[in-house]
């Protein structure tokens, strides 16, 4: 079954947004999208019921459609959010391990490794797909659903916040996802909850670093 127009329209705006190219406090009008889109207001508008559904839009009547901004406050509380779920869910992968499971996560680590110089924002998706496999490998929807929302957070935050983008291919970043995996192949449990949690504090301080003092985050 193909998606349908607003479906289309609402991965368009939201693509736009996660990457800046809609800028944080923009205020977007129906009218001027479906102009930009040639369509109608009706599936414009319901898009963006669904982005504010999600949290990166606010309405403000009788004017449009604010872009929410993202501070220090939003990526910690996502980070919170992630914590009570992500090392339950690595564990979860460890126990229901499988090799198609494995090669998928192991795909994932590779493509982030070989273009986190070359094409950091592709490698930036290969990262987040990797915390979503883990995800989905966790059998549980309700995991799925809530951590592929914090993931899309976090991924705004990396556009918002441009030096982030070297942070894929940090030395730290992928150690930590090659502790993951070896955890998670393993069907090693406690070791892979751990190994998720170390790296989410890892990038807790990374994030909180970028707001503070984002020249001296790689200097």
């Amino acid at each position: 079954m193909g998606t349908s127009l607003t479906d289309r329209l609402a991965q368009k705006i939201r693509a736009e947004i996660l990457t800046g190219t809609i800028a944080p406090g923009t205020i977007v009008v129906e009218p001027r999208l479906a102009d930009q889109y040639a369509v109608s207001k009706t599936p414009v508008r319901e898009a963006l019921r669904m982005l504010c559904s999600e949290g990166l839009l606010t309405v403000l009547p009788k004017k449009g459609y604010l872009v929410r901004t993202m501070g220090l406050n939003d990526v910690q509380e996502t980070l919170d959010v992630r914590m009570l779920l992500e090392p339950h869910a690595a564990g979860a992968a460890a126990t229901f391990r499988s090799p198609q499971i494995a090669a998928q996560l192991r795909q994932h680590l590779d493509t982030q490794r070989e273009i986190s110089v070359s094409a950091p924002l592709e490698a930036m998706a290969a990262a987040q797909e990797f915390h979503q496999l883990i995800g989905v490998a966790s059998r549980n929807t309700r995991i799925v659903q809530i951590l592929d929302a914090c993931l899309t957070e976090t991924a705004r935050a990396h556009h918002v916040l441009p030096g982030l983008a070297h942070y894929v291919g940090a030395p730290t970043e992928l150690a930590e996802h090659e502790e993951i995996y070896a955890a998670i192949i393993a069907g090693d449990a406690p070791r892979a909850e751990a190994a998720m949690a170390k790296h989410l504090r890892s990038i807790r301080t990374t994030m909180a670093k970028q707001f503070t003092d984002p020249s001296g985050l790689w200097g």
